[in-house]
C-alpha cells in the first residue's frame, strides 16, 4: 500500500527527516512514535501530498507522490493536529462541502454523509454548528472530513491531542474500527495510545527511523531486560545486594508482598523488586540473593514496557548522532592537521587562497556595478514617470481651461 525509500526533507539547511525507509501493508494500523520535533508531522504531511520531499520516493498504491501528487491525494484522507473546520457551518453541510472539495459530486457527497456520520458517531450533532461542539466532537468531525471521500489511506496527526480520558477511550475505539477497511497511520508521542491502538510502530528520533515492528519486536531490540523478584529480607539490604550484580542498570522496590506472610515471615520482610539489566541476568541475581542469605521466593522475567524500549531506542539514536558529530569533528581536525603538515613541508595553500580572494573581490566589484546600473535605470524610469505625469496634468488643465472658455462664449451668445 505505502512504500517509502530514502525519504528526506530539508527546510533551508535544517534536515527534518533523513533517509526514511518503510513499508505499510493494506489494512494495517501503524503508529509513528517520536518525541516532539522528531519529524513525525513532516513525514505525515509528505505522505498526505501536502509537502514534496527534498529527495527519496513514496508510492501509495503504486502511484509516485512526486510525479502524480494530485492523483495520489485522492487516495488519502488527512487529519492535521488542528482539524480544518469552518465554525459557522453545521456538521452536515461542512462534510458535504468537504466531499465536493475532494472531487465528489454533491449527490455522491450526500450519499456518503450518512455512512460517515454513523461511522464517527456524529448523529446527535449532525445539524449543530461546529463552533458549538466540544473538543472531542470537533476531532470526530475532523476524522469525518478525512473519511468523506472513502480513501484507502487515512492519516491522523495527534488525534487524541487535548482530549479528556473518556474522549481518548472513544477515539481509540474509533481508530481501531477503521483498521482493515482503511490503512491507518497515527502519530503520537503518547506511548500508551500507540501501544493500545496500533498493530505496528515506527520509531523516529531526530529525523531518522531508529526502529520498526510490533511492541514485542521493539522490546527485543532494546538492550535492557527486566526481571521481577520476590525476596524475604530487609528491603534496603536486598536492594544493595541486587545493585552489586554485574550488568544491573537499576533496581526498584515495588512494595511489600500482599496477603499472608510467607512461611511465617513477619509482615514487611517480603518485598517485590524490579530489575533493569543488560541482558538476561536471572542466574546471577538468584545466586547473589541466596549467597547473601536472603530467601528467594520468586524470580520471573518481565516483558519490557513500550516506554522502556522507546527510551532505550532513542538513547541509542542519540548516541549514533553524537558519534556522527564526533566523526565530522574528527574529519575537520584531520584536515587542519594535514594543512599544518603541508605548511611545515613548505607546501603552503597561500597561492590558492590568494586566487580565491581575488575572485571574490572581482565578483563583489561586478555586483556593485550591476547595482549602480540598476539604480541609474530606476532613477531614469522615475524621472520619465514624473515627466509623463506632469505632461498629463498640463493637458488636463489645458482641456479644462478650454472647456471653461467655451462655456463662457455660449453664455455671452445667449
Amino acid at each position: 500500500m505505502i512504500a517509502a525509500q530514502g525519504l528526506t526533507k530539508f527546510y533551508g539547511e535544517t534536515c527534518a527527516i533523513r533517509d526514511l525507509d518503510f513499508e505499510i501493508d493494506d489494512g494495517e494500523i501503524v503508529g509513528i512514535l517520536g518525541l516532539n520535533g522528531a519529524g513525525k508531522s513532516t513525514t505525515l504531511r509528505i505522505l498526505a501530498c501536502l509537502l514534496l520531499p527534498s529527495s527519496g520516493t513514496v508510492r501509495i498504491k503504486d502511484r509516485n507522490i512526486v510525479e502524480h501528487p494530485h492523483d495520489t491525494r485522492k487516495l488519502v484522507g488527512f487529519l492535521p493536529e488542528t482539524p480544518p473546520l469552518y465554525d459557522e457551518m453545521t456538521v452536515s453541510s461542512f462534510l458535504v462541502f468537504a466531499g465536493e472539495l475532494r472531487g465528489l459530486r454533491r449527490q455522491q457527497a450526500e450519499k456518503r454523509l450518512g455512512e460517515v456520520i454513523e461511522q464517527t458517531e456524529l448523529t446527535d450533532v449532525r445539524d449543530a454548528p461546529i463552533d458549538s461542539l466540544s473538543h472531542g466532537f470537533r476531532q470526530r468531525v475532523g476524522i469525518a472530513q478525512a473519511l468523506i471521500h472513502d480513501p484507502p489511506v487515512l492519516i491522523l496527526d495527534e488525534p487524541i491531542s487535548g482530549l479528556d480520558p473518556a474522549q481518548i477511550k472513544e477515539m481509540r475505539r474509533l481508530v481501531r474500527s477503521l483498521g482493515g477497511q482503511h490503512t491507518v497511520l497515527v502519530s503520537s508521542h503518547i506511548l500508551s495510545e500507540i501501544s493500545q491502538t496500533c498493530d505496528r510502530i515506527l520509531v523516529i528520533h531526530d529525523g531518522e527511523l531508529v526502529a520498526s515492528g510490533t511492541e514485542e519486536d521493539l522490546a527485543t531490540k532494546s538492550d535492557s531486560h527486566h526481571h521481577q523478584l520476590t525476596v524475604r529480607g530487609d528491603a534496603k539490604k536486598v536492594t544493595q545486594t541486587l545493585q552489586k550484580v554485574d550488568g544491573v542498570i537499576a533496581c526498584a522496590t515495588l512494595g511489600q508482598a500482599e496477603g499472608a506472610p510467607f512461611r511465617g515471615t513477619p509482615a514487611g520482610l517480603v518485598n517485590h523488586f524490579q530489575i533493569e539489566a543488560k541482558g538476561d541476568r536471572r542466574e546471577e541475581l538468584a545466586r547473589a540473593v541466596v549467597e547473601a542469605g536472603f530467601g528467594l521466593l520468586q524470580l520471573t522475567p518481565a516483558a519490557p514496557e513500550l516506554e522502556s524500549a522507546f527510551l532505550a531506542l532513542t538513547r541509542r539514536g542519540a548516541a549514533k548522532g553524537a558519534l556522527k558529530a564526533h566523526d565530522v569533528g574528527a574529519d575537520e581536525g584531520d584536515k587542519r592537521d594535514e594543512a599544518g603538515e603541508r605548511d611545515e613541508a613548505g607546501e603552503s595553500d597561500e597561492p590558492e587562497q590568494a586566487k580565491a580572494e581575488e575572485k571574490a573581490k572581482a565578483e563583489e566589484k561586478a555586483e556593485k556595478k550591476a547595482e549602480e546600473k540598476a539604480d541609474k535605470a530606476e532613477e531614469k524610469a522615475d524621472k520619465a514617470e514624473k515627466a509623463d505625469k506632469a505632461d498629463k496634468a498640463d493637458k488636463a488643465e489645458e482641456t479644462a481651461s478650454k472647456g471653461a472658455d467655451d462655456d463662457a462664449k455660449k453664455e455671452d451668445g445667449k
